[in-house]
């Protein structure tokens, strides 16, 4: 059954083994039989993260059955790959000492990550068993969104004195503790970072050559407190691989490589695509109920709260809808069209602040365009939605008998859709500037609270508008 399994999933491009719900269906009915050693010989070939995304999948006894299966070495490498949570719940129960087991497989950026899910009796019974412990415990002590959250400690320095040779010969001794070398730092005699040597550079240099000859002294490095969204914004505008992390007094301290940065990057649009859409707390799939609903309900609260703050507008004008009923047919236009342009301009705006392309201090420049936009934008659906109005009385006749004045009808209505889209403008453009500069994250402006504000004003300016000339 093992092997035809394996044959069934197989990827016919590359024959890799092929993670689907087939394979899902199958590896939980092995492991509910407690057929151990079959379980093992399929997932054998997966890579670390297929076979993440395959426990993740399967009901969560059978995956902490499977995990516990699994050899050491295989454990550890899928931890980074587990969502946060659930990484923390399925390793509640493991011993210290296998946790430690597998800690010890790992760098120590992606050690300290999985420490920081655990509850803190567990963390700290694994960390005193943890090969580079002492490194650990240093990157448990800067916040997680930081450079030094997200650090790792394995790095290859020498000396500028250095000759090619000795270099290179450090760079052999080093190499079966670091996966992932790019270039060798090159530190002063108090451990200050003064430059670094690439590895094409230090291959095609002669053997007798001291190592500031041919350090590059042009490097960029950042500091352990930045952010790790100005981190990733460096190392994307500089296309840089790895970048050096110093502490207050110039002292590398660490090293970020582009396969963080990676992650960072997907978290924070996550993250950001979330709270645009009113949820909150960083929702993944294996999520719990109860966790998905405290961060979805505040949201729909402020949408309730909303909505009946929009019936009450529509309830203060209640006598003018008595007056002329066919004002209400117009509500939604006017609802829909303020949150959808809202969105629009509070969407850019987020995007172009999280890319670092605009700054907080470009509001009047970027309002002022915003406003161009919505000027022409307004008047083109003005005049559609003004000529619709137009044409009503010779399309329905029914309706021609509530209107008293078409001319008036498409004059507030026009009116009324162009002030209404460039407030929702003015709202979606400045709200998240000004809240980016107070230190919030303005994302949080493109979802219920754009619509919401968008709602209620452009009712009231409609209705306000509406009085004057249609009444």
């Amino acid at each position: 059954m093992g092997n035809t399994t394996r044959t069934d999933h197989r990827d016919m491009k590359g024959g890799a083994l092929e993670v689907d719900a087939e394979l899902v269906d199958d590896i939980s009915s092995l492991v509910e039989s407690g057929q151990q050693g079959m379980v093992l010989n399929v997932v054998a070939d997966l890579h670390p993260a297929d076979l993440a995304q395959l426990i993740s999948h399967l009901p969560f006894e059978e995956a902490k059955q499977l995990f516990a299966w699994l050899p050491a070495i295989q454990g550890g490498e899928i931890l980074p790959e587990l969502d946060d949570a659930y990484r923390g719940e399925l390793l509640e129960e493991v011993k210290p000492v296998r946790v430690g087991k597998m800690l010890d497989e790992l760098d120590t950026d992606d050690a300290t990550d999985v420490l920081g899910d655990l509850p803190e009796s567990l963390a700290e019974a694994v960390i005193p068993l943890l090969e580079d412990a002492d490194d650990v415990r240093k990157l448990l002590g800067y916040d997680e969104e930081t450079a030094g959250g997200i650090m790792g400690r394995e790095y290859v320095s020498a000396k500028g004195s250095w000759t090619v040779a000795e270099v290179t010969e450090e760079v052999r001794r080093e190499a079966d503790e670091i996966d992932q070398m790019y270039v060798v730092y090159v530190l002063d005699d108090l451990g200050r970072l003064e430059g670094f040597i690439t590895l094409k550079k230090l291959l095609l240099s002669p053997a007798h050559v001291k190592a500031h000859e041919i350090m590059r002294s042009d490097y960029v490095s950042v500091q352990v407190d930045l952010d790790q969204e100005e981190v990733a914004r460096i190392m994307e505008r500089y296309d840089l691989i790895a970048l050096p992390v110093i502490d207050y007094e110039g002292k590398l301290v660490g090293r970020i490589t582009i396969d963080d940065i990676v992650d960072v990057i997907r978290e924070e649009a996550e993250e950001d695509i979330q709270k645009m859409s009113g949820v909150t707390g960083g929702e993944v799939p294996t999520d719990s109920v109860l966790r998905i609903t405290r961060g979805r309900l505040p949201w729909l609260l402020v949408g309730l709260v909303g909505a009946g703050l929009s019936g009450f507008v529509i309830g203060g004008f209640e006598d003018a809808l008595e007056e002329a009923v066919i004002l209400a047919a117009f509500i939604p236009i006017m609802m829909a069209t303020a949150g959808n342009v809202g969105i629009q301009s509070s969407s850019i705006i987020v995007q172009g602040l999280a890319s670092g392309d605009l700054w907080s201090t470009d509001v009047v420049k970027r309002l002022g365009k915003e406003t161009a936009v919505a000027l022409i934008n307004g008047i083109a659906l003005s005049l559609v939605l003004a000529g619709a109005v137009l044409l009503l009385p010779y399309v329905s006749p029914n309706i021609a008998e509530v209107i008293h004045s078409s001319v008036l009808l498409a004059w507030t209505s026009g009116l009324s859709l162009l002030a209404v889209i460039i407030l929702a403008t003015v709202i979606g453009t400045t709200v998240p500037l000004f809240l980016h500069r107070w230190g919030i994250d303005p994302a949080i402006a493109t979802g219920p609270f754009i619509t919401t504000s968008n709602d209620i004003i452009g009712l009231t300016v409609y209705f306000l508008i509406a009085t004057v000339i249609y009444l």
